[in-house]
């Protein structure tokens, strides 16, 4: 599943009294909440959301070949399971699909750096970690060409105006906002005349989720990519899409469905933690994403036509879903519209999908907004049976692990 470095995940908590999403949600937000409420007798307990696993299957490396993968298909009206081969996946197609995949990149936003100490009066016994101590950023959106949000580590000790440089001091950071949830508005600039974003390439590091215990390698910089990913931006990959070589993509059009691609940048919206007893009281961030017209247009053709429309992951799911929700909203007779939005969408079960008629996804923590996504398109009793099935059966869980169908 999609996530970042595990230091991080405290700062970027929130809760809310009422909506999930943020206090100054849109009306597409605002009837998603009333929709899903008026689906829901109680309020959803988090442990509802549980499930044991043992630490020995959560992958920390992904296998050799992508599609080696073993693939847990579920039936969304049975509630049967079935354990197959991500291999087999092109079989299990009836050739009139249309499959749509997240081709945003994962950059390397992950940064240690040094503090370079403008704040004045260090304490004697502070002063060598004043203006030197050691610095962990994470990058989780970028503004414009200069600025980006960040959650910095030290975060406490780091005030307004202090910069951080990386390297030999040829890229520097200084912070000049303080947000919600831990975050930081940074100011990037160089030194040496290079762009900012040939100084990431070099010095940052692939944003490996807290849950795989090494340190990133040089491997990760391409098997953390999809091969369908192309525009940077995302902090944590669409893991549904490491799956697929090109062979599989071969096969896949050979038996006569389609692909299309959308860009949704994965990021706090994704992984951030679930704080509180409820869903209802979750705070979900925006994540940027745009649907390009050819992709809306075929979107909308295969709905009408009554073809299957298979989201290849979660966070298609949520840019789908959110469009749906919006060209509803808007009175449009097309069920998505092309463009860029920023999802602000929680989706938990109750929620009525409007696009999305079969998921390909990777095994989801326990007590995460994205199991809670998962129990809403298939039922909770019907996932966390499988997910029971898969650990007894030895599959293994998360970013690198496998995957399951559900249709």
């Amino acid at each position: 599943m999609p996530a970042v470095a595990g230091l991080f995940h405290e700062q970027a908590t929130g809760q809310s009294a009422s909506l999930p999403v943020s206090s100054n949600c849109s009306r597409v937000s605002k009837v998603a909440h009333r929709q899903v409420l008026a689906r829901l007798a109680f309020l959803m307990r988090l442990d509802e959301l549980d499930y044991r696993l043992p630490p020995e299957q959560i992958a920390q490396r992904p296998l050799d070949r992508r599609d080696a993968s073993r693939l847990l298909l579920l039936s969304r009206s049975s509630a049967a399971f079935d354990d197959r081969q991500f291999a087999e996946f092109p079989d299990l197609l009836s050739g009139n699909e249309l499959l749509v995949v997240n081709n945003a990149r994962v950059i390397p936003a992950r940064l240690f750096g040094r503090r370079a100490g403008v704040r004045s009066q260090p304490s004697r016994s502070t002063r060598a970690e004043q203006l030197t101590g050691k610095v962990e950023v994470l990058l989780t959106r970028q503004i414009d060409d200069e600025r980006w949000d960040a959650l910095v580590r030290p975060g406490r000790k780091m005030h307004m105006g202090d910069r951080v440089l990386f390297g030999g001091g040829e890229l520097e950071a200084e912070i000049i906002a303080r947000g919600e949830f831990g975050l930081r508005t940074l100011r990037l600039v160089t030194h040496d005349r290079k762009p900012v974003n040939e100084h990431l390439d070099r010095l940052g590091h692939v944003p490996l989720p807290p849950y795989i215990e090494r340190a990133d390698e040089t491997a990760d910089r391409e098997r953390y990519q999809t091969v369908f990913a192309k525009n940077p931006g995302a902090i944590a990959a669409p893991t549904a899409g490491l799956h697929f070589s090109e062979e599989i993509i071969k096969r896949i059009r050979e038996r006569g469905a389609e692909v299309c691609e959308l860009t949704l940048n994965v990021g706090l919206g994704t992984f951030q933690p679930v704080h509180g007893e409820t869903l209802e009281g979750h705070v979900m961030h925006s994540e940027s994403y745009e649907i390009p017209p050819a992709a809306a247009e075929r979107i909308n053709a295969a709905h009408a036509a009554g073809r299957p429309v298979f989201a290849i992951g979660t966070t298609v799911v949520r840019a789908l879903e959110d469009s749906a929700l919006r060209a509803a909203v808007a009175g449009s007779s097309d069920v998505v519209n092309a463009g860029k939005a920023e999802a602000k969408l929680f989706i938990i079960p109750g929620f009525r999908f409007r696009a999305v008629t079969a998921l390909l996804t990777n095994f989801h923590l326990p007590r995460s907004t994205l199991l809670a996504l998962v129990c809403a398109f298939a039922g909770r009793e019907n996932v966390l049976a499988a997910y029971r099935h898969a650990v007894e059966t030895g599959y293994r869980f998360y970013s690198y692990g496998d995957c399951m169908l559900l249709r």
